[in-house]
């Protein structure tokens, strides 16, 4: 099993006094560590039959197109809100210190579709639960989600319909 933990810069009472900030900076550096990294988020994204795999602004970017590439299936971007032109679907949601908004275009192939999300961390739920929304709002299924970090003490895969798979785990 590949350990994240020493790529992982941790910087407590970020961007509030009781959170703490989890940065992959450190892992996206070093290019040994960044392949190990997609590679395990590939084997575990598989299973889950991707026809897409769609990238959360911003970090879940870094990884959606290289999974999608190794996966041999294409990339949708969920965005945040102002971000994309045109006819979108919203979803509103609460993160651990505000509320914040991600967006699909209404022009993105994905009805009958089997969609994997793909974000940097799975803390609350609410960004991901938000995606799977959009994506269910458009037609698609959302068969799975990967991240590189989970905090597991805030429980929310109970929030989330689908598998989800992490790399590295944190309580908080």
């Amino acid at each position: 099993m590949l350990n994240l933990d020493p790529y992982i810069a941790k910087t407590p009472g970020f961007p509030k006094a009781d959170i703490t900030f989890y940065d992959i900076s450190p892992a996206l550096e070093d290019p040994h560590i960044l392949k190990q990294a997609t590679t395990a988020l590939c084997d575990l994204a598989a299973p889950m039959k991707p026809d897409l795999i769609a990238g959360i602004d911003a970090r879940g970017f870094l990884f959606s197109v290289p999974i999608a590439i190794q996966l041999d299936c294409g990339v949708v971007m969920i965005r945040k809100a102002g971000k994309l032109p045109g006819a979108l679907y919203q979803s509103t949601y609460a993160l651990e210190y505000d509320n914040a908004t991600l967006a699909l275009q209404h022009d993105r192939n994905i009805a009958g579709k089997n969609i994997v999300l793909c974000d940097d961390l799975l803390a609350t739920g609410g960004t991901l639960l938000a995606a799977s929304n959009l994506v269910s709002m458009a037609g698609g299924t959302v068969t799975g989600a990967v991240c590189l970090i989970e905090l597991t003490g805030l429980k929310a895969r109970e929030k989330l319909s689908c598998p989800v798979a992490a790399l590295q785990n944190y309580e908080f």
